[in-house]
């Protein structure tokens, strides 16, 4: 095949834009803009409105003419505060987005794909952290795409499993993933990207879509390596799901609350609930707890992940997965060491008091080691054990990492004591430091780390591991020699943190999967 170069149009005096590239829709065209070229808001499926809505992608409708391709498309649907100044919410929201330092379709680069978190309930790719261009700069073209949310992301319902070819529903937001994961495959090397060497990355619900990717029959062969950052979905899946890091649930519970969820919104037939708007389908899910998580559907989701790759059942490509410092304080509920204390023993019954003998509250006021509960049970446990069954069962190398770069912050202030919050590295891997509207003017140590983590994740993209000249070498996990690589102050390989509550914890969700089991209270 001919290689296509890609010379610049200039069309005003701000704004230059490339000649078209052909994608299986039809050309489009970008723009320039700091020796990369730029492509916004490309559709890679149907619109999933109207009848379509709670339906598989379909392919996206192809056009005549070349279509501009400058600005990102609608985020989806969300009840989100963070979303002003991002565009407008829409149900019509399958675009994605790209970055490409190439100047001939020839260059075969490798390929970040980027799955931006939220919960599965939030986000956009237009926030600023997610911007590609400083990664591209490292010679990988960089993706990012948007999938459904939320209640239309992930409902499941006896009436949209009937009319299913595979009889089952939910997990839509997924199969938006796979589909641009596909569009990657079919149109990325008219960009310049190889797509027999791509990489997903994704953070908190997209750390957790990777770990589903990585297991999902339907995923196999879309990519290549596969990087979380405080993701992982490794619990033991109850009828019901469960809280953080055991919140899987199977698709009859599902359908069950689907069909709940249809009768609060007044709809008795899957034509009715097509017709509701999408603010009374935000509104009805407020009410309703539950409605916006990935279900193991036998389909999407085969089972529960944890054997899944015990049985070496995954996709086999390697994984650099890792966590942050203080997860938990975005997430603990409790205040005092006594609420502590009584939460820890409703969760985790006869493993409460290890557990509390493991990560202490403190006194008077709740200690990091308390937060480090929630961290590991939420983030921690399951990268570790990601790591140690990757390494088990795999045939490709698992490198595993610890985030901890932050402020010193001083004593008595709010956040005396605090680690690294979730979400905190989004900054660094995408060098985007200090352009938050809350964020602190960057240190040279934080410029620093910075560099080092953007380079070791496009290593990783273009050979499946992330060392490289100059780099502090990252070894890969061993059970023999267990070790992260810890990113503060200057990067460095150490053991694993918390070793032991991560072992605690171990035997706690083991226990979980015996049928002998209480049900969680939620």
């Amino acid at each position: 095949m001919k290689a296509i170069s890609i010379p610049v149009l200039m069309l005003s005096a701000a704004v230059a834009f490339a000649a078209p590239v052909k994608t299986e829709g039809g050309l489009v065209s970008g723009t320039v803009e700091e020796g990369l070229t730029v492509y916004r808001g490309i559709p890679f499926a149907a619109p999933p409105v109207g009848d379509l809505r709670w339906r598989p992608p379909g392919p996206a409708p192809k056009w005549q003419g070349v279509r501009t391709a400058d600005k990102f498309g609608p985020a989806c649907i969300q009840s989100n505060p963070a979303i002003v100044n991002l565009p407008a919410p829409s149900e019509d929201c399958l675009y994605l987005n790209v970055w490409t330092p190439a100047k001939t379709s020839k260059e075969r680069s490798a390929v970040l794909f980027w799955i931006h978190g939220g919960g599965f309930t939030a986000g956009a790719t237009a926030e600023r952290f997610y911007s590609g261009e400083q990664l591209a700069k490292k010679g990988v073209v960089v993706v990012s795409t948007g999938y459904r949310l939320g209640t239309l992301g992930f409902l499941a319902h006896p009436g949209l499993s009937a009319e299913n070819a595979t009889h089952v529903s939910g997990n839509y937001g997924l199969l938006d993933v796979i589909s641009a994961l596909q569009w990657v495959q079919k149109n990325i090397s008219a960009f310049g990207g190889d797509p027999k060497r791509v990489t997903i990355f994704g953070e908190s619900a997209g750390g957790v879509a990777v770990s589903m990717l990585c297991a999902s029959p339907l995923a196999k062969g879309l990519f290549q390596g596969a990087i979380s950052q405080s993701g992982g979905s490794f619990g033991p899946v109850r009828s019901g799901g469960g809280g953080p890091g055991e919140n899987m649930g199977l698709l009859a519970a599902a359908e069950r609350a689907g069909e709940a969820w249809a009768a609060a919104a007044g709809a008795s037939t899957v034509a009715e609930m097509r017709q509701l708007s999408a603010d009374k389908v935000l509104a009805t899910s407020r009410a309703q707890r539950g409605m916006a998580w990935p279900v193991v559907d036998g389909w999407v989701i085969a089972g529960d992940q944890y054997k899944t790759y015990q049985a070496g059942r995954q996709n086999g490509t390697p994984i650099l997965v890792g966590y942050n410092s203080d997860e938990g304080a975005l997430f603990s509920p409790a205040r005092t060491p006594d609420a502590y204390v009584k939460s820890v023993r409703e969760r985790y019954g006869p493993f409460a008091e290890k557990l509390i003998a493991l990560y202490p509250a403190g006194d008077g006021v709740i200690a990091k080691t308390a937060r480090d509960l929630t961290r590991d049970a939420a983030f921690g446990w399951h990268t570790w054990t990601w790591a140690r069954l990757q390494t088990k069962t795999g045939k490709s190398k698992a490198f595993l990492f610890y985030f901890d770069q932050h402020p010193d912050y001083p004593a008595g202030s709010p956040r005396a004591g605090f680690g690294a919050m979730h979400g905190g590295e989004l900054s660094y891997v995408f060098q985007h430091l200090g352009q938050g509207p809350n964020q602190p003017a960057p240190t040279a140590e934080d410029r620093a780390i910075s560099e080092t983590m953007a380079t070791y994740w496009t290593n990783f993209a273009k050979r499946g591991d992330p060392n490289g000249k100059g780099l502090p070498k990252w070894p890969a996990f061993s059970e023999a020699r267990p070790q992260m690589m810890h990113f503060k102050g200057t990067a460095h390989a150490g053991p694993v943190v918390s070793e032991d509550g991560l072992k605690g914890l171990d035997a706690y969700f083991e226990w979980r999967r015996t049928a002998n089991a209480a049900p969680r209270p939620q």
